[in-house]
């Protein structure tokens, strides 16, 4: 039996180890994981490891610095680690599905996890989610709660997607056509746990007459919600590549679905900056250089969006607000350049506005590109 501490530190020694990848999580990319799997011999960090426990037949936890670890577990450790068990257990992961990094919700991270090491999906001789199938993988029919446009109450509806046709369709009554036919071309999909008040929320988004449209979609089941992400990006995957047949793949996957770069309330005032300010709820998207805002976060329709350009174009944010001007409630003021004209903003404090203002001057930093 080897002694405790030089137990722990021979294991520190195979974590640390140079071109092992064990220096970050091995399932969300956590930088140094304090917690192992002796079953699967992987370093993990301790959100992931909460996953880790709920599989007790497939995989067991021990922490690097507070559990004893025999000789026995360390030399399993020694000849496996991180980058053995990615190259078994994602040797065949699709191109369109989404690997959860660290700041993702929960039940992505659960389902990539039991997708790995419960299901192995993506072992070298499965069968699932072929590589070269984002056409097949992206066509899927089933049932969402949906929220209501205006009764603002979830209701179950019939979802149909198709890649190879190009669009989602959802229903409200069996007998009848589809309620709407969404273009994958304009089709956005991203968790919104919080927002949605739901562990499985999903929001939708598309393009309708030019405004932004939400759907607010969740189910009880968190694989069934995370197989419909993933195979809306089936399905965008599919219509880029089939666009942008020459693009490389590795240009494509950034624009399969995109998060917001940052959401939060602000208040609002009109083009003269003498109009009452307004409490909105804004949401940047840094792909497509547009903040919108809406009245509040779960509306159907934004209430309208500033386009951001780039700093060669004469766009740029102050932290601070036009002289003479002052919010009533909040005083933290933010104020966006354009070449027609000036945005103002509050913000409810001095961090909020510091947030906004750096997630702002990073997308007018970058240059427009095609």
């Amino acid at each position: 039996m080897v002694e405790p501490d030089f137990s722990k530190t021979l294991l520190l020694e195979v974590l640390r180890a140079a071109g092992t990848g064990n220096a970050q999580c091995a399932d969300c990319g956590t930088a140094d994981p304090e917690w192992a799997s002796y079953k699967l011999g992987i370093f993990i960090c301790l959100n992931c490891s909460g996953i880790h426990r709920n599989l007790p037949e497939i995989t067991r936890v021990k922490s690097i610095h507070l559990d004893f670890w025999e000789n026995d577990l360390v030399e399993f450790m020694k000849t496996h680690g991180n980058l053995c068990a990615k190259a078994k257990y994602e040797a065949k992961v699709p191109p369109f599905y989404y690997i959860p990094h660290s700041k993702d919700c929960l039940v992505l991270k659960e389902q990539w996890i039991r997708a790995k090491y419960e299901r192995e999906e993506f072992v070298a001789t499965s069968v699932c989610h072929e590589t070269g199938s984002s056409a097949s993988a992206g066509s899927r029919e089933g049932f969402l709660w949906k929220r209501g446009r205006d009764s603002r109450q979830f209701l179950k509806r019939r979802f149909l997607l198709s890649a190879t046709e190009g669009v989602l369709k959802y229903y409200t009554k069996e007998s009848k056509g589809p309620k709407a036919v969404i273009s994958v071309k304009d089709l956005n999909a991203m968790f919104q746990t919080e927002k949605i008040r739901n562990p499985h929320g999903l929001q939708i988004t598309y393009s309708k007459e030019g405004q932004t449209r939400n759907l607010f979609v969740f189910h009880e089941s968190g694989k069934e919600i995370v197989d419909w992400f993933n195979a809306i990006r089936a399905a965008r995957f599919h219509y880029l590549r089939t666009t942008f047949p020459t693009a490389p793949e590795a240009e494509l996957i950034p624009k399969i679905t995109r998060n917001y770069f940052k959401e939060g309330y602000m208040e609002k005032t009109g083009p003269k900056h003498k109009e009452a300010f307004k409490k909105r709820w804004f949401s940047l998207d840094s792909q497509e250089r547009n903040l919108f805002y809406f009245k509040d976060p779960l509306d159907a329709f934004e209430l309208g969006r500033v386009f951001i350009g780039s700093k060669e174009q004469g766009y740029e944010v102050q932290a601070d607000l036009p002289r003479g001007v002052t919010g009533k409630r909040w005083k933290a003021g933010l104020t966006i350049v354009t070449p027609h004209r000036k945005f103002v903003f509050v913000c409810e404090n001095d961090r909020e506005q510091k947030e906004w203002t750096a997630a702002l001057n990073e997308v007018i930093s970058q240059p427009l590109t095609a």
